[in-house]
């Protein structure tokens, strides 16, 4: 696996496959719901759920609860590196 800083040192072909575990099931989303864009190297931000994963030590951190726990929180203001548990 190429892991690159851009990608927040995930693998970019992982990247290009993960989606948000609330959004995937959505069915008024489109095709392909649940997509995740890269914000600041190292969120993963979902537009349809608002859903903001972190990546901690090149691992995202798929969990609802995580998600939904920065749901609120502005991408500006998004901290980098996210905080540790």
């Amino acid at each position: 696996m190429s892991e690159t800083k851009e990608t927040g040192g995930v693998d970019p072909e992982l990247l290009s496959i993960l989606r948000c575990p609330v959004a995937v099931h959505w069915k008024d989303k489109g095709d392909d719901p649940g997509r995740l864009r890269l914000v600041k190297g190292c969120w993963l931000v979902c537009d349809d759920s608002g859903l903001k994963y972190p990546i901690r030590d090149g691992i995202p951190v798929m969990l609802v609860d995580e998600g939904e726990k920065w749901k609120d929180v502005a991408e500006d203001d998004l901290p980098v590196p996210p905080p540790e548990e």
